[in-house]
């Protein structure tokens, strides 16, 4: 380490044969490879590869089973994330941890508050917490409580809480995963100017085009295994892809075609408002279409369906296959949407899609327990069930009788999309369906909603990832400031184009 760096109190990292197991299961396999202060790392591999586990290791949330984990040259043996953090690393987790009732100041200093003698010193905090915002580029009031916030605005509360920490070693897990692409430039120009300042960073995402921009060199592991490491400047998005999953990676995108089982839409929705987010939309999906929602966060594409599921107060005109919905508002919930054809997977993986403490099993039957209580609840007919959709829908998991915390983030991702299908909709509405899953997992999805429309479901399919939207659907629907404002077809489909529409800078009267 330069003297420069020990003086401004970096941090280096050394795994030595470092070893994990959970009981009888060995998820690190004797994992060795360095970091170096002042550079910004790219850890690649795909959900299950042991990336999460090791960070936890390094940041004290796990101790390690065999093996060494040295910092600045000192063997370490965390016994929790304080120990840590003393030392400067912190851990910005991929789920959000926070206090959903507490302000965001008191997030951002809670365990380490700021006292004026035997009192908290509020004052301090959120001041210091303005600042920390700023530099996140997040624009509320220190005061305002956390559940409060939609997605995105948590995430950056998440990454001005380890700014507030004055983190030497910063571990950034899908830190842009609900990010608009605003939010992101900002957050890669905070990461060059940490970087600048001697800090160690550790950059975990499944958005390669990110790693390419803002790493220095990639490290990938694979099956628990360290398996290569070479400067970003020297590797391809395609080889990252293919050192990731250990193979050769096949297109990821499957063919677009179109198969219509009727003429008629599947959904009619006319003239659709939330109060507050969404004014006057009206968009069809037809059996056999794949339909994608873009625009910005905050353009009012998950509140809508919220509205429609019953959800949000809402009204307007909603038909499913030819059936006028009553009271033109909407359902009154989602059971009763799913009554009628209509189910939805939240962008919230394990706040709303899953419940992670429960088994596979309860998770998977939950939206459909009327076909496996005849009139009592048949744990034999539920399990069968679960075989079938472990393997139709490529759900890997050692055993089916284990909680769904225990599955990667793209297996709970498969088996939330399997829960919300157990009632047999006709339409079905995605959102955000990739987010924090590999590349492997993302093509296994895209393939699975593919399936899907071709056995004649519609599938509405919101995402952030304009690429996703381009590669998979057949029509997308873009929505700003709460208004649906384009709708373009395949041949109009592209990143200029749908950042046009979703920003209101391109000519209106060229929209599909």
């Amino acid at each position: 380490m330069t003297a420069e760096a020990q003086t401004k109190g970096s941090v280096a990292v050394e795994f030595d044969g470092v070893v994990k197991a959970f009981g009888p299961v060995q998820v690190l396999h004797g994992v060795s490879f360095s970091l170096a202060p002042g550079h910004v790392y790219g850890l690649l591999g795909e959900n299950g590869a042991g990336k999460s586990t090791l960070m936890k290791i390094l940041s004290g949330y796990e101790p390690l089973t065999g093996g060494t984990l040295r910092i600045n040259g000192q063997p370490q043996q965390f016994t929790s994330s304080r120990d840590a953090e003393a030392l400067g690393i912190v851990l910005i987790h991929q789920e959000f941890n926070l206090a959903e009732d507490l302000s965001v100041a008191q997030n951002i200093f809670l365990g380490h508050e700021k006292k004026k003698g035997w009192l908290l010193d509020d004052a301090a905090m959120e001041r210091d917490a303005a600042a920390a915002l700023a530099a996140v580029g997040l624009q509320v009031d220190p005061r305002t409580k956390v559940r409060r916030l939609i997605v995105a605005e948590k995430q950056l509360v998440e990454i001005a809480k380890a700014i507030a920490r004055r983190a030497r070693l910063l571990i950034m897990d899908e830190p842009t995963a609900t990010l608009t692409p605003g939010e992101t430039e900002r957050l890669f120009k905070l990461i060059a100017q940490l970087r600048a300042d001697g800090v160690t960073i550790v950059y975990i995402s499944h958005k390669l085009d990110e790693v390419e921009q803002v790493t220095d060199e990639v490290i990938v592991m694979r099956d628990g295994r360290f398996v290569a490491r070479a400067p970003t400047s020297e590797v391809t998005r395609h080889q990252m892809a293919n050192l990731m999953v250990g193979r050769e990676l096949a297109d990821l995108y499957p063919p677009r075609d179109l198969v219509v089982a009727a003429d008629a839409p599947a959904m009619r929705v006319r003239n659709f408002s939330v109060p507050g987010w969404a004014q006057d939309a009206s968009f069809d999906v037809r059996p056999g279409e794949i339909l994608g929602f873009a625009g910005l966060v905050g353009a009012g594409r998950t509140e809508l369906f919220e509205g429609l599921l019953g959800l949000r107060p809402a009204s307007g005109e909603v038909e499913m296959l030819g059936k006028p919905v009553p009271n033109h508002k909407g359902w009154r919930s989602p059971r009763d949407a799913a009554k009628h054809g209509l189910t939805y997977l939240s962008e919230d993986r394990k706040g709303k899609g899953l419940h992670v403490n429960f088994g596979l099993r309860q998770n998977l039957t939950l939206m459909a327990l009327e076909r496996f209580a005849k009139p009592w609840l048949q744990p034999d007919a539920e399990r069968g069930a679960l075989a079938e959709a472990v393997k139709d829908y490529g759900i890997r998991t050692g055993s089916l009788d284990v909680r769904a915390s225990s599955l990667s983030g793209g297996n709970q991702q498969k088996l939330a999309l399997a829960k919300v299908l157990q009632p047999k909709p006709k339409v079905v509405v995605l959102d955000e369906p990739t987010r924090g899953v590999d590349i492997g997992a993302k093509r296994d999805i895209y393939f699975l909603i593919q399936r899907l429309a071709r056995e004649g479901l519609a599938v509405i399919v919101v995402s952030s990832e304009l690429m996703e939207l381009i590669g998979l659907c057949h029509r997308v629907a873009v929505m700003r400031a709460g208004r649906l404002v384009a709708t373009l077809d395949a041949d109009h489909l592209t990143e200029e184009e749908l950042i046009a529409h979703a920003t209101g800078t391109a000519d209106t009267h060229a929209a599909a």
